[in-house]
Protein backbone atom coordinates (compact mmCIF):
# COMPACT_ATOMS: atom_id res chain seq x y z
CA UNK A 1 0.00 0.00 0.00
CA UNK A 2 1.17 3.03 -0.93
CA UNK A 3 1.31 5.89 1.77
CA UNK A 4 -0.41 9.26 0.83
CA UNK A 5 -0.38 12.44 2.65
CA UNK A 6 -3.47 13.09 1.64
CA UNK A 7 -5.54 12.34 4.72
CA UNK A 8 -3.07 12.60 7.41
CA UNK A 9 -3.95 14.67 10.24
CA UNK A 10 -7.38 15.51 8.61
CA UNK A 11 -10.89 15.64 10.33
CA UNK A 12 -13.34 13.27 8.08
CA UNK A 13 -16.43 12.46 8.33
CA UNK A 14 -17.39 8.57 7.53
CA UNK A 15 -21.26 8.39 6.74
CA UNK A 16 -23.10 5.18 6.51
CA UNK A 17 -21.18 2.12 8.45
CA UNK A 18 -21.97 -1.45 6.50
CA UNK A 19 -18.63 -3.30 4.68
CA UNK A 20 -17.44 -0.29 2.83
CA UNK A 21 -17.72 2.54 5.64
CA UNK A 22 -16.12 -0.16 8.29
CA UNK A 23 -13.44 -1.15 5.81
CA UNK A 24 -12.79 2.44 4.56
CA UNK A 25 -12.41 3.95 7.90
CA UNK A 26 -9.67 1.13 9.21
CA UNK A 27 -7.85 2.24 6.14
CA UNK A 28 -8.52 5.73 6.72
CA UNK A 29 -7.07 5.43 10.21
CA UNK A 30 -3.76 3.40 9.19
CA UNK A 31 -3.44 6.93 6.87
CA UNK A 32 -3.79 9.28 9.81
CA UNK A 33 -6.57 10.73 9.77
CA UNK A 34 -9.08 11.57 12.85
CA UNK A 35 -12.27 10.17 12.21
CA UNK A 36 -16.14 10.32 13.30
CA UNK A 37 -18.88 7.98 11.62
CA UNK A 38 -22.68 8.50 11.62
CA UNK A 39 -25.13 6.02 10.72
CA UNK A 40 -29.04 6.14 11.37
CA UNK A 41 -29.03 2.88 12.52
CA UNK A 42 -28.50 2.37 16.31
CA UNK A 43 -24.80 1.41 16.64
CA UNK A 44 -24.58 1.09 20.62
CA UNK A 45 -24.82 -2.65 19.99
CA UNK A 46 -22.45 -3.26 16.65
CA UNK A 47 -19.56 -4.96 17.16
CA UNK A 48 -18.34 -2.92 14.20
CA UNK A 49 -18.51 0.40 15.32
CA UNK A 50 -17.62 -0.70 18.63
CA UNK A 51 -14.29 -2.11 17.28
CA UNK A 52 -14.08 1.68 15.47
CA UNK A 53 -14.50 3.58 18.89
CA UNK A 54 -11.71 1.48 20.39
CA UNK A 55 -9.85 2.84 17.63
CA UNK A 56 -10.36 6.42 18.36
CA UNK A 57 -13.57 7.11 15.94
CA UNK A 58 -16.67 9.01 17.46
CA UNK A 59 -19.49 6.73 16.69
CA UNK A 60 -22.62 8.78 16.39
CA UNK A 61 -25.70 6.50 15.52
CA UNK A 62 -29.35 6.60 15.69
CA UNK A 63 -29.93 10.28 13.86
CA UNK A 64 -28.02 12.10 11.22
CA UNK A 65 -27.73 15.69 13.33
CA UNK A 66 -26.99 17.80 10.32
CA UNK A 67 -25.75 19.88 13.17
CA UNK A 68 -22.32 18.61 13.16
CA UNK A 69 -21.37 19.34 9.79
CA UNK A 70 -21.58 23.28 11.52
CA UNK A 71 -19.97 22.33 14.95
CA UNK A 72 -16.94 19.81 13.52
CA UNK A 73 -14.20 21.65 10.96
CA UNK A 74 -14.28 18.18 8.64
CA UNK A 75 -11.92 18.06 5.81
CA UNK A 76 -14.65 15.51 3.63
CA UNK A 77 -17.10 13.48 3.96
CA UNK A 78 -16.94 9.76 2.99
CA UNK A 79 -20.30 9.08 1.45
CA UNK A 80 -21.48 5.35 1.50
CA UNK A 81 -22.62 4.24 -2.07
CA UNK A 82 -26.04 3.51 -1.11
CA UNK A 83 -26.89 6.47 0.77
CA UNK A 84 -28.58 8.66 -2.14
CA UNK A 85 -27.58 12.71 -2.10
CA UNK A 86 -30.71 13.69 -1.18
CA UNK A 87 -29.96 12.30 2.46
CA UNK A 88 -29.98 15.59 4.85
CA UNK A 89 -26.45 15.32 6.12
CA UNK A 90 -25.32 15.24 2.09
CA UNK A 91 -27.02 18.11 1.19
CA UNK A 92 -26.24 20.46 3.94
CA UNK A 93 -22.47 18.84 3.20
CA UNK A 94 -22.90 20.29 -0.91
CA UNK A 95 -24.15 23.63 0.84
CA UNK A 96 -21.16 23.87 2.93
CA UNK A 97 -18.90 22.68 -0.62
CA UNK A 98 -17.57 20.13 1.44
CA UNK A 99 -16.21 17.55 -0.77
CA UNK A 100 -17.97 14.40 -0.71
CA UNK A 101 -15.80 11.27 -1.87
CA UNK A 102 -16.41 7.52 -2.01
CA UNK A 103 -14.28 4.10 -0.57
CA UNK A 104 -13.01 3.25 -4.21
CA UNK A 105 -11.48 6.54 -5.03
CA UNK A 106 -9.68 6.73 -1.52
CA UNK A 107 -8.87 2.83 -1.44
CA UNK A 108 -7.80 2.85 -5.28
CA UNK A 109 -5.40 6.39 -4.60
CA UNK A 110 -3.48 3.84 -2.19
CA UNK A 111 -3.44 0.76 -4.24
CA UNK A 112 0.27 -0.58 -4.97
CA UNK A 113 -1.23 -2.95 -7.57
CA UNK A 114 -2.60 -1.36 -10.77
CA UNK A 115 -6.00 -1.97 -11.47
CA UNK A 116 -9.18 -2.55 -13.68
CA UNK A 117 -12.24 -1.21 -13.17
CA UNK A 118 -15.72 -2.92 -14.77
CA UNK A 119 -19.39 -1.37 -14.55
CA UNK A 120 -22.60 -2.05 -16.59
CA UNK A 121 -26.15 -2.24 -16.06
CA UNK A 122 -25.78 -6.62 -16.35
CA UNK A 123 -23.13 -9.02 -16.34
CA UNK A 124 -20.61 -6.83 -14.58
CA UNK A 125 -20.09 -9.59 -11.32
CA UNK A 126 -19.63 -12.31 -13.84
CA UNK A 127 -17.12 -10.51 -15.99
CA UNK A 128 -14.98 -9.07 -13.07
CA UNK A 129 -15.34 -13.03 -12.21
CA UNK A 130 -14.12 -14.36 -15.15
CA UNK A 131 -11.37 -11.56 -15.59
CA UNK A 132 -10.07 -12.55 -12.11
CA UNK A 133 -9.84 -16.18 -12.20
CA UNK A 134 -8.27 -16.23 -15.45
CA UNK A 135 -5.30 -13.08 -14.33
CA UNK A 136 -5.06 -15.21 -11.21
CA UNK A 137 -4.58 -18.36 -13.23
CA UNK A 138 -1.87 -16.26 -15.33
CA UNK A 139 0.18 -14.21 -12.46
CA UNK A 140 -0.35 -17.44 -9.98
CA UNK A 141 2.86 -18.95 -12.57
CA UNK A 142 4.97 -16.22 -10.38
CA UNK A 143 3.18 -16.39 -7.25
CA UNK A 144 1.23 -13.50 -7.53
CA UNK A 145 -2.31 -13.29 -7.47
CA UNK A 146 -5.56 -11.37 -8.74
CA UNK A 147 -8.09 -10.32 -6.21
CA UNK A 148 -11.81 -9.34 -7.58
CA UNK A 149 -13.11 -6.90 -4.82
CA UNK A 150 -15.47 -3.41 -5.42
CA UNK A 151 -19.34 -3.91 -5.21
CA UNK A 152 -18.66 -7.61 -6.24
CA UNK A 153 -18.64 -7.86 -1.95
CA UNK A 154 -15.36 -7.32 -0.63
CA UNK A 155 -14.32 -3.67 -0.12
CA UNK A 156 -11.00 -2.34 -2.13
CA UNK A 157 -10.22 -0.47 1.23
CA UNK A 158 -9.72 -4.55 2.75
CA UNK A 159 -7.58 -5.60 -0.31
CA UNK A 160 -5.92 -2.85 -0.94
CA UNK A 161 -3.46 -3.15 2.14
CA UNK A 162 -2.21 -6.34 0.82
CA UNK A 163 -2.08 -5.85 -2.78
CA UNK A 164 1.71 -5.73 -4.19
CA UNK A 165 3.01 -3.77 -7.47
CA UNK A 166 2.77 -7.45 -8.86
CA UNK A 167 -0.69 -8.08 -8.16
CA UNK A 168 -3.87 -6.96 -9.95
CA UNK A 169 -6.78 -6.00 -8.42
CA UNK A 170 -10.16 -6.37 -10.93
CA UNK A 171 -12.57 -3.68 -9.57
CA UNK A 172 -16.60 -3.82 -10.03
CA UNK A 173 -17.33 -0.60 -10.09
CA UNK A 174 -21.71 0.45 -9.77
CA UNK A 175 -22.91 3.44 -10.51
CA UNK A 176 -23.59 4.47 -6.91
CA UNK A 177 -19.81 3.85 -6.42
CA UNK A 178 -18.92 5.98 -9.59
CA UNK A 179 -21.09 8.73 -9.00
CA UNK A 180 -19.02 9.94 -6.42
CA UNK A 181 -15.70 8.88 -8.06
CA UNK A 182 -13.80 12.79 -9.04
CA UNK A 183 -10.10 10.69 -10.04
CA UNK A 184 -9.25 7.21 -10.88
CA UNK A 185 -7.08 6.29 -13.62
CA UNK A 186 -7.46 2.48 -14.36
CA UNK A 187 -5.05 0.34 -16.54
CA UNK A 188 -8.45 -0.90 -18.05
CA UNK A 189 -11.92 0.15 -17.64
CA UNK A 190 -14.58 -1.17 -19.66
CA UNK A 191 -18.26 -0.73 -19.41
CA UNK A 192 -19.96 -3.83 -20.65
CA UNK A 193 -23.65 -2.26 -21.73
CA UNK A 194 -25.84 0.76 -20.11
CA UNK A 195 -29.25 0.07 -20.04
CA UNK A 196 -32.58 2.15 -19.49
CA UNK A 197 -34.95 1.45 -16.52
CA UNK A 198 -32.22 0.89 -14.07
CA UNK A 199 -31.61 2.76 -11.09
CA UNK A 200 -33.26 5.69 -12.11
CA UNK A 201 -34.88 5.63 -8.66
CA UNK A 202 -31.75 6.73 -7.71
CA UNK A 203 -30.30 8.55 -10.70
CA UNK A 204 -33.73 10.72 -11.39
CA UNK A 205 -32.73 10.29 -15.15
CA UNK A 206 -31.08 8.05 -17.90
CA UNK A 207 -28.92 10.99 -18.54
CA UNK A 208 -27.41 10.90 -15.02
CA UNK A 209 -27.12 7.73 -15.20
CA UNK A 210 -25.32 7.64 -18.38
CA UNK A 211 -22.88 10.46 -16.71
CA UNK A 212 -22.30 8.20 -13.25
CA UNK A 213 -21.02 5.03 -15.59
CA UNK A 214 -18.46 7.34 -17.57
CA UNK A 215 -16.87 8.49 -14.69
CA UNK A 216 -14.81 5.14 -15.11
CA UNK A 217 -12.81 6.34 -17.95
CA UNK A 218 -13.61 10.17 -17.46
CA UNK A 219 -10.26 10.33 -15.81
CA UNK A 220 -7.93 7.94 -17.98
CA UNK A 221 -5.17 8.54 -19.96
CA UNK A 222 -3.61 7.72 -22.88
CA UNK A 223 -1.08 4.85 -21.49
CA UNK A 224 -4.89 3.43 -20.36
CA UNK A 225 -7.13 0.99 -22.05
CA UNK A 226 -11.49 1.28 -22.33
CA UNK A 227 -13.09 -1.68 -23.52
CA UNK A 228 -16.73 -0.42 -25.12
CA UNK A 229 -19.68 -2.06 -26.36
CA UNK A 230 -19.53 -1.95 -30.52
CA UNK A 231 -23.41 -2.87 -30.57
CA UNK A 232 -24.64 -0.18 -28.21
CA UNK A 233 -24.25 2.89 -30.96
CA UNK A 234 -25.44 5.70 -29.03
CA UNK A 235 -23.87 5.14 -25.80
CA UNK A 236 -20.81 4.07 -27.84
CA UNK A 237 -20.71 7.72 -29.54
CA UNK A 238 -21.22 9.01 -25.64
CA UNK A 239 -18.20 7.09 -24.83
CA UNK A 240 -15.77 7.96 -27.73
CA UNK A 241 -16.38 11.67 -26.67
CA UNK A 242 -15.48 11.59 -23.12
CA UNK A 243 -12.57 8.95 -23.08
CA UNK A 244 -8.67 9.43 -23.28
CA UNK A 245 -7.44 6.24 -23.50
CA UNK A 246 -7.06 3.58 -25.99
CA UNK A 247 -10.39 2.45 -27.26
CA UNK A 248 -10.90 -1.08 -27.35
CA UNK A 249 -14.13 -2.70 -28.73
CA UNK A 250 -16.37 -5.44 -28.10
CA UNK A 251 -19.56 -7.18 -29.86
CA UNK A 252 -21.59 -9.73 -29.98
CA UNK A 253 -21.93 -10.35 -33.84
CA UNK A 254 -20.11 -6.98 -35.40
CA UNK A 255 -16.74 -8.27 -37.24
CA UNK A 256 -15.12 -5.11 -37.45
CA UNK A 257 -14.89 -4.92 -33.35
CA UNK A 258 -11.93 -5.47 -31.77
CA UNK A 259 -13.05 -8.27 -29.94
CA UNK A 260 -15.85 -10.84 -31.46
CA UNK A 261 -18.09 -13.75 -31.67
CA UNK A 262 -18.55 -15.28 -34.87
CA UNK A 263 -18.67 -18.82 -36.29
CA UNK A 264 -18.70 -20.68 -33.25
CA UNK A 265 -15.96 -18.87 -30.97
CA UNK A 266 -14.60 -15.81 -28.90
CA UNK A 267 -12.50 -14.31 -31.33
CA UNK A 268 -10.24 -11.44 -31.86
CA UNK A 269 -8.94 -9.72 -34.74
CA UNK A 270 -5.63 -12.05 -34.85
CA UNK A 271 -7.09 -15.25 -33.26
CA UNK A 272 -9.71 -17.50 -32.03
CA UNK A 273 -9.89 -17.51 -28.60
CA UNK A 274 -12.18 -20.24 -27.33
CA UNK A 275 -15.25 -22.45 -29.23
CA UNK A 276 -18.44 -20.92 -27.47
CA UNK A 277 -19.49 -25.25 -27.02
CA UNK A 278 -16.95 -25.26 -24.78
CA UNK A 279 -17.72 -22.87 -22.23
CA UNK A 280 -19.15 -23.91 -19.08
CA UNK A 281 -21.56 -20.72 -18.96
CA UNK A 282 -24.76 -21.02 -20.95
CA UNK A 283 -25.92 -17.90 -23.25
CA UNK A 284 -25.00 -15.17 -25.21
CA UNK A 285 -25.08 -12.57 -22.28
CA UNK A 286 -22.32 -14.59 -21.06
CA UNK A 287 -20.28 -15.21 -24.02
CA UNK A 288 -19.92 -11.26 -23.94
CA UNK A 289 -19.10 -11.49 -20.27
CA UNK A 290 -16.21 -13.88 -21.37
CA UNK A 291 -14.90 -11.58 -24.39
CA UNK A 292 -15.07 -8.76 -22.44
CA UNK A 293 -13.01 -10.98 -19.26
CA UNK A 294 -10.75 -11.73 -22.55
CA UNK A 295 -9.88 -8.82 -23.46
CA UNK A 296 -8.94 -7.36 -20.00
CA UNK A 297 -6.92 -10.62 -19.43
CA UNK A 298 -4.79 -10.21 -22.73
CA UNK A 299 -4.25 -6.47 -21.78
CA UNK A 300 -3.00 -7.35 -18.84
CA UNK A 301 -0.53 -9.82 -19.92
CA UNK A 302 -2.21 -13.82 -20.08
CA UNK A 303 -2.42 -15.59 -22.61
CA UNK A 304 -5.34 -17.71 -24.72
CA UNK A 305 -4.21 -21.36 -22.45
CA UNK A 306 -4.71 -18.92 -19.43
CA UNK A 307 -8.46 -17.86 -20.90
CA UNK A 308 -9.59 -21.44 -21.90
CA UNK A 309 -8.53 -23.21 -18.50
CA UNK A 310 -10.88 -20.70 -16.97
CA UNK A 311 -13.98 -20.51 -19.18
CA UNK A 312 -14.04 -24.63 -19.63
CA UNK A 313 -14.23 -24.92 -15.82
CA UNK A 314 -15.93 -21.69 -14.64
CA UNK A 315 -19.75 -23.05 -13.95
CA UNK A 316 -21.51 -19.11 -12.94
CA UNK A 317 -21.11 -16.68 -10.37
CA UNK A 318 -23.97 -16.94 -7.42
CA UNK A 319 -27.68 -15.81 -8.11
CA UNK A 320 -26.38 -15.00 -11.55
CA UNK A 321 -28.01 -17.66 -14.17
CA UNK A 322 -26.68 -19.86 -11.47
CA UNK A 323 -26.42 -23.54 -11.93
CA UNK A 324 -28.12 -25.42 -9.06
CA UNK A 325 -28.42 -28.84 -10.07
CA UNK A 326 -30.39 -31.64 -12.21
CA UNK A 327 -33.51 -33.09 -9.96
CA UNK A 328 -34.99 -36.40 -12.03
CA UNK A 329 -34.10 -34.70 -15.25
CA UNK A 330 -34.93 -31.05 -14.67
CA UNK A 331 -32.01 -28.31 -14.76
CA UNK A 332 -32.43 -25.72 -12.30
CA UNK A 333 -31.25 -22.33 -12.60
CA UNK A 334 -31.08 -19.07 -9.80
CA UNK A 335 -30.99 -16.04 -11.24
CA UNK A 336 -32.06 -13.76 -8.66
CA UNK A 337 -29.67 -11.26 -9.73
CA UNK A 338 -32.53 -10.85 -12.76
CA UNK A 339 -33.57 -7.47 -10.64
CA UNK A 340 -34.73 -5.96 -13.97
CA UNK A 341 -36.42 -6.67 -17.47
CA UNK A 342 -33.26 -6.47 -18.99
CA UNK A 343 -31.25 -9.05 -17.08
CA UNK A 344 -34.61 -11.41 -18.00
CA UNK A 345 -34.55 -10.73 -21.18
CA UNK A 346 -30.85 -12.16 -21.45
CA UNK A 347 -31.42 -15.09 -19.46
CA UNK A 348 -34.31 -16.60 -20.92
CA UNK A 349 -32.96 -17.18 -24.22
CA UNK A 350 -29.74 -18.85 -22.66
CA UNK A 351 -31.49 -22.64 -23.49
CA UNK A 352 -32.49 -24.59 -26.26
CA UNK A 353 -34.85 -27.26 -23.69
CA UNK A 354 -38.30 -25.86 -22.90
CA UNK A 355 -38.70 -23.69 -19.91
CA UNK A 356 -41.01 -23.54 -16.64
CA UNK A 357 -40.26 -19.70 -15.34
CA UNK A 358 -40.51 -18.56 -11.89
CA UNK A 359 -40.88 -14.60 -11.71
CA UNK A 360 -42.23 -11.53 -9.91
CA UNK A 361 -41.49 -9.35 -7.49
CA UNK A 362 -41.14 -5.32 -6.61
CA UNK A 363 -43.43 -3.36 -8.85
CA UNK A 364 -41.93 -0.12 -9.85
CA UNK A 365 -44.92 0.91 -12.73
CA UNK A 366 -42.79 -0.92 -15.82
CA UNK A 367 -44.90 -3.59 -18.32
CA UNK A 368 -43.24 -6.47 -19.59
CA UNK A 369 -44.11 -6.37 -22.89
CA UNK A 370 -41.09 -6.17 -24.34
CA UNK A 371 -40.41 -10.05 -22.87
CA UNK A 372 -43.37 -11.59 -24.93
CA UNK A 373 -41.46 -12.84 -28.14
CA UNK A 374 -38.58 -14.32 -25.68
CA UNK A 375 -41.47 -16.07 -23.84
CA UNK A 376 -43.55 -17.06 -26.95
CA UNK A 377 -40.13 -18.97 -28.26
CA UNK A 378 -39.09 -20.40 -25.01
CA UNK A 379 -40.96 -20.70 -22.09
CA UNK A 380 -43.90 -23.45 -22.20
CA UNK A 381 -45.50 -22.45 -18.36
CA UNK A 382 -44.81 -19.40 -15.65
CA UNK A 383 -45.46 -19.24 -12.28
CA UNK A 384 -45.79 -15.71 -11.36
CA UNK A 385 -45.97 -14.33 -7.61
CA UNK A 386 -45.38 -10.81 -5.83
CA UNK A 387 -46.32 -7.39 -6.50
CA UNK A 388 -45.96 -8.06 -10.30
CA UNK A 389 -47.43 -11.01 -10.68
CA UNK A 390 -50.66 -9.82 -12.65
CA UNK A 391 -48.59 -7.46 -15.06
CA UNK A 392 -46.26 -10.75 -16.15
CA UNK A 393 -49.04 -12.75 -16.31
CA UNK A 394 -50.54 -10.50 -18.98
CA UNK A 395 -47.37 -10.56 -20.86
CA UNK A 396 -47.16 -14.48 -20.60
CA UNK A 397 -51.20 -14.44 -22.06
CA UNK A 398 -49.95 -12.05 -24.46
CA UNK A 399 -47.07 -14.57 -25.54
CA UNK A 400 -49.56 -17.07 -26.05
CA UNK A 401 -49.08 -19.27 -22.89
CA UNK A 402 -51.65 -21.59 -21.29
CA UNK A 403 -50.14 -22.47 -18.08
CA UNK A 404 -49.80 -19.62 -16.63
CA UNK A 405 -50.65 -20.17 -12.59
CA UNK A 406 -50.46 -17.28 -10.03
CA UNK A 407 -49.48 -17.11 -6.27
CA UNK A 408 -48.58 -14.65 -3.83
CA UNK A 409 -44.90 -16.01 -2.36
CA UNK A 410 -41.78 -17.25 -3.80
CA UNK A 411 -42.56 -20.21 -1.39
CA UNK A 412 -45.92 -21.39 -2.42
CA UNK A 413 -44.60 -20.36 -6.37
CA UNK A 414 -41.35 -22.75 -6.41
CA UNK A 415 -43.40 -26.15 -5.76
CA UNK A 416 -45.86 -25.20 -8.14
CA UNK A 417 -43.53 -24.72 -10.93
CA UNK A 418 -41.67 -28.00 -10.57
CA UNK A 419 -44.54 -29.84 -10.63
CA UNK A 420 -44.98 -27.67 -14.33
CA UNK A 421 -41.86 -29.46 -15.29
CA UNK A 422 -40.92 -32.66 -17.48
CA UNK A 423 -37.47 -34.36 -17.67
CA UNK A 424 -35.24 -32.52 -19.97
CA UNK A 425 -37.13 -29.10 -18.95
CA UNK A 426 -35.58 -26.10 -17.75
CA UNK A 427 -36.95 -24.52 -14.11
CA UNK A 428 -35.43 -20.88 -14.30
CA UNK A 429 -35.77 -18.53 -11.43
CA UNK A 430 -34.99 -15.34 -13.37
CA UNK A 431 -37.18 -12.73 -11.84
CA UNK A 432 -37.55 -9.53 -14.03
CA UNK A 433 -37.91 -7.80 -10.49
CA UNK A 434 -36.13 -6.24 -7.34
CA UNK A 435 -36.73 -8.18 -4.78
CA UNK A 436 -37.97 -5.56 -2.15
CA UNK A 437 -41.23 -6.56 -1.84
CA UNK A 438 -40.77 -9.82 -0.21
CA UNK A 439 -36.73 -10.07 0.61
CA UNK A 440 -34.23 -7.34 1.71
CA UNK A 441 -31.67 -8.44 -0.87
CA UNK A 442 -31.82 -10.83 -4.12
CA UNK A 443 -29.60 -12.75 -2.75
CA UNK A 444 -31.64 -13.49 0.17
CA UNK A 445 -34.21 -14.29 -2.45
CA UNK A 446 -31.85 -16.41 -4.53
CA UNK A 447 -30.73 -18.02 -1.32
CA UNK A 448 -34.38 -18.94 0.03
CA UNK A 449 -34.38 -20.22 -3.79
CA UNK A 450 -31.81 -22.76 -3.92
CA UNK A 451 -32.44 -24.18 -0.06
CA UNK A 452 -35.85 -24.49 -1.58
CA UNK A 453 -34.78 -26.64 -4.04
CA UNK A 454 -32.55 -28.69 -1.96
CA UNK A 455 -35.29 -29.37 -0.27
CA UNK A 456 -37.28 -30.77 -3.31
CA UNK A 457 -34.40 -33.26 -3.66
CA UNK A 458 -34.45 -34.54 0.02
CA UNK A 459 -38.01 -35.67 -0.44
Amino acid sequence: MRQVKTYQGKNILVLGLGKSGFAVSKLLLELGAKLTLNDKADLSKNPKAQELKKLGVQIIGGTHPVELLHQESFAYLVKNPGIPYENPMVQEAIKLNLPIITEPEIALSVSEAPYICVTGSNGKTTTVMLAQKILDHYLAKNGHHAYAVGNIGVPISEIVKKATKDDILVCETSSFQLLGVTDIDPKVAAIIDIYHNVHIDYHKTFANYVNAKLNVTRTQTSDHYFLANLDQKNIFEEEKKVTKAKLITFSENDRTADYFIADGYLQNQHEKIIKTADMKLPGIHNQQNALVASAIAQIMGATISDIQAVLTSFAGAKHRLQYVMTLEGRKIYNDSKSTNIEAASVAIPSFEDPEVWIAGGLDRGFTFDSLVPLLKKHVKAVVLYGETRYLLADAARKAGIKNIVIENTLQEAVPRAYELTNPGDVLLFSPACASWDQFRTFEERGDYFVNFIKELKTK
